[in-house]
C-alpha cells in the first residue's frame, strides 16, 4: 500500500502536479533558481544549478497542534 501512494505521488509530481492529503497538507515541487553561492571559509563564488525540491504546507489544524505541544 506504501508503496503504491509513492509511486502515485512520484507520477503526480512528474506531471508538475500537487498532491493533497486532506486533514494532513499539501505536497509539491517547486523549482529553484540556479544562484551564486560564496564558501565562506574561503570566499569562493560559486554557481548553483537549477533545482526541483519537494515541498510540504501542512494543513491549519496541523500548525495550531504544533503550536500547542500536541495537545488538541
Amino acid at each position: 500500500m506504501v508503496d503504491t501512494l509513492i509511486e502515485t505521488m512520484g507520477d503526480r509530481f512528474q506531471e508538475d502536479d500537487s498532491v493533497v492529503v486532506p486533514n494532513f497538507g499539501t505536497f509539491e515541487v517547486k523549482k529553484k533558481l540556479e544562484r551564486i553561492m560564496v564558501n565562506p571559509s574561503t570566499g569562493q563564488r560559486m554557481l548553483v544549478p537549477p533545482k526541483l525540491v519537494l515541498n510540504f504546507k501542512p494543513n491549519v489544524g496541523w500548525k495550531e497542534r504544533v503550536k500547542n505541544g500536541g495537545i488538541e
